[in-house]
C-alpha cells in the first residue's frame, strides 16, 4: 500500500478568470471563485465587511427616497448630493441642507444659513467634487456634476467647535462662463480646473491662481483638445486629462509663456471619470481593455501605461461592454491598500456587484494587484473615502434608495427594508492535481488555516476530476471554526461564543472521501457572522497509482 503523500498550498495570487484549469495546476494559491472575499495584505483571503447605515437603523436619509448622486468627506462628516439639493452631516442622525440663496459674502451664521431659502440644483446629475485646502479651516469644497444646465457649487464652513451652530457658512454658484455648465472638475495648483460641458466637451477651463471662483482673472484661461474629457486629476507636477479616446498632460500652469498640453496616449481613453483613484502613488482608471495605471518613471515626464487586472479580463469586459447600462462608483481604502469599483443599476438592488483590487507585493517581490469579486454592494455611483478633520481615514456609499452606509463595516448588508441580510462568500482553489494528472489520489483528510474575528461557521465543499458528473462526489462538510478567547473576555465553563483554549489561528481538520486525478476545494458561508481569512491548506493523500 502506497504511503500517504503531503500537499500544501497558501492562498495567494486572488482570482483569476483568465488562464485555463490547465495553467492554473501550477497555481494552486490562486482562486477560480473569490467572491465576498478580499486579498488581505497581511496574507490569506479575508471573508469583507458588510456595511451599516449612517446613524443607525433609525437615521433619517439625506432627502427621501431618491439616489444618491454623490458623497465627499467633508470636515467632520459628509456632503451628499440626492435629488434636486446637497446636505451635510457630522453623524448621519441629521442633515443640514447647504445649497441655499443669498448667503451673506462674508458668510452666514447657522440661523441666518438656514433661514435662506434653498437654490435647488433642478437638474443635478451624478456629482464630482474637489476640495482647495485654502486657508480654511476645512477646505472649500466644488461640485459639479453630469446634470445638465447646473453651475458648479461652491460650499465652505468654518469654525472648529463641536456644534454646527457655532459655525458660519458659505454658498454660492460659480459661473465659468454665460453657457458651460462643466461636470468634472479638480484643483490643480492653486487653480479650480472644470471640463466636459455638454456645449464644449473638449474644453477645460481653469480659475486664477488662489481665486477658484474666478475664471476671467489674470491666470485664468481655457484650452480645446482634440477628444471629449471624461475625468480630470492633479498628479504630481501635471494635471492629467482623461478623454474619451486619448489621455493628456498638462504643464506649467502658472506660467503663461510656457504653459503647455502634450498627449500621454493617443490609443486608449477612460470609459468613466469616476473610475479614477490615486493609490500606490499611481493613478488608476477604466480604460476599454482593463483597468490601468498611470505611472511615471523615473524620467521626469516620462509616463507608462500599463494593464492590471488582465487576471480578471472576462469581468473587466463585461463592464467595458455594458458601460452605458450601469453606473460606476469606487473607492480606496487605503489601510488596506485597495481600490474597489462597483457597477451597478437601480434595479439590481442586492445582485449588484463589484471587483477589488488589493496591491500587494508577490513573492517574487513585484509589488501588483490581486483581484477579487463582491456581490450585494449596491452602490448608486456614490461612494466616498478620505480623511476627515481629525485624520480618520472615513469610507462612505450610497444606494438607490436614498442611503448612505458606513463602507466596510459589519457583519451583515441591509435589504431595501432595512432589514439585515446574509453576506455569501465563496472561496475556490483551482484543480489540484499534486504535480501528477495521471495519478489517482485518495483523500484522507485536509486542514484548514482558517483566523476568525469571531464565531465563523463554514462549509467546505470537494470535488473531483474537474467536477465530473460521472465521478462519485461527496457532500459537502460543515465547519465550525471557536471564536478566539480575548483576554478579560472568555469566561471558563461558559457556553458563550467564546470558547475556552481557542487558538487565534485555529487549523481544523476534516476527514475528506472519494478519489480522483485532480480536486477543488470551496470554502463558503452563508451568516452573518464575524470576517474570517483562509490562509492556506494541507492536504494528506495516498495515490493509488496511475490510470
Amino acid at each position: 500500500m502506497a504511503a500517504s503523500q503531503p500537499y500544501a498550498l497558501a492562498c495567494e495570487g486572488g482570482l483569476d478568470k483568465s488562464s485555463s484549469s490547465f495553467e492554473l495546476l501550477r497555481r494552486p494559491g490562486a482562486a477560480t471563485l473569490l467572491e465576498n472575499f478580499e486579498v488581505d495584505i497581511a496574507g490569506g483571503y479575508r471573508r469583507i465587511n458588510g456595511y451599516s447605515i449612517l446613524g443607525g437603523a433609525s437615521a433619517a436619509n439625506p432627502s427621501s427616497d431618491n439616489d444618491i448622486l454623490g458623497l465627499h468627506v467633508y470636515a467632520d462628516g459628509v456632503i451628499a448630493c440626492t435629488s434636486t439639493n446637497v446636505y451635510f452631516s457630522q453623524d448621519g442622525e441629521s442633515w443640514l441642507q447647504i445649497n441655499m440663496g443669498s448667503v451673506a459674502a462674508g458668510g452666514d451664521n447657522y440661523t441666518a444659513f438656514t433661514g435662506r431659502s434653498a437654490a435647488a440644483r433642478t437638474s443635478q446629475g451624478l456629482a464630482h467634487f474637489t476640495t482647495y485646502e485654502g486657508a480654511s479651516d476645512y477646505g472649500e469644497v466644488i461640485i459639479t456634476d453630469e446634470g445638465s444646465g447646473v453651475l458648479p457649487f461652491y460650499f465652505k464652513m468654518t469654525g472648529t467647535g463641536a456644534a454646527l451652530s457655532s459655525r458660519t457658512f458659505f454658498a454660492k454658484t460659480i459661473t465659468v462662463s454665460s453657457t458651460v455648465y462643466p461636470k468634472f472638475c479638480t484643483i490643480h495648483d492653486k487653480h479650480l480646473v472644470v471640463g466636459g460641458a455638454a456645449t464644449a466637451p473638449n474644453t477645460i477651463y481653469y480659475s486664477g491662481t488662489g481665486d477658484i471662483d474666478d475664471f476671467t482673472t489674470t491666470g485664468s484661461g481655457s484650452i480645446v483638445l482634440d477628444d471629449q474629457v471624461v475625468g480630470l486629476k492633479s498628479f504630481r507636477e501635471d494635471l492629467i486629462i482623461f478623454c474619451r479616446n486619448s489621455i493628456w498632460k498638462l504643464s506649467n500652469i502658472n506660467n503663461s509663456s510656457t504653459i503647455a498640453v502634450s498627449p500621454i496616449t493617443k490609443n486608449i481613453g477612460c470609459l468613466d471619470g469616476k473610475s479614477i483613484q490615486e493609490i500606490g502613488g499611481d493613478l488608476v482608471f477604466l480604460a476599454p481593455d482593463g483597468i490601468r495605471t498611470l505611472a511615471g518613471t523615473v524620467r521626469i515626464g516620462d509616463v507608462e501605461l500599463g494593464t492590471v487586472s488582465r487576471a480578471i479580463q472576462p469581468v473587466i469586459k463585461f463592464i467595458a461592454d455594458n458601460i452605458g447600462t450601469y453606473t460606476i462608483s469606487t473607492i480606496v481604502i487605503r489601510d488596506k491598500s485597495q481600490y474597489r469599483l462597483y457597477y451597478g443599476t437601480s434595479s439590481t438592488g442586492g445582485s449588484s456587484k463589484g471587483i477589488i483590487g488589493t496591491l500587494k507585493t508577490n513573492e517574487q517581490g513585484f509589488t501588483q494587484f490581486q483581484w477579487s469579486e463582491t456581490v450585494g454592494i449596491d452602490a448608486s455611483a456614490a461612494a466616498a473615502s478620505g480623511f476627515n478633520y481629525n485624520g480618520v481615514e472615513k469610507h462612505y456609499h450610497g444606494d438607490y434608495a436614498g442611503r448612505v452606509f458606513n463602507h466596510d463595516t459589519g457583519d451583515n448588508f441591509l435589504d431595501s427594508g432595512n432589514t439585515a441580510s446574509n453576506i455569501i462568500s465563496k472561496y475556490q482553489t483551482p484543480d489540484l492535481d499534486y504535480g501528477d494528472l495521471g495519478t489517482l489520489k485518495t483523500l484522507k483528510y485536509v486542514k484548514l488555516s482558517i483566523t476568525p474575528e469571531g464565531t465563523v461557521d463554514t462549509s467546505l465543499r470537494v470535488r473531483y476530476n474537474f467536477d465530473n458528473l460521472d465521478s462519485p462526489q461527496p457532500a459537502d462538510y460543515s465547519l465550525s471554526i471557536p471564536k478566539p478567547s480575548l483576554f478579560g473576555t472568555a469566561v471558563f465553563g461558559a457556553t458563550a461564543a467564546h470558547k475556552f483554549g481557542a487558538a487565534s489561528d485555529p487549523i481544523t481538520r476534516q476527514v475528506i472521501e472519494g478519489s480522483g486525478h485532480s480536486n477543488y476545494f470551496r470554502v463558503f458561508s452563508d451568516n452573518q457572522n464575524a470576517p474570517y481569512t483562509v490562509n492556506g491548506l494541507y492536504i494528506d493523500y495516498t495515490p493509488s497509482g496511475r490510470q
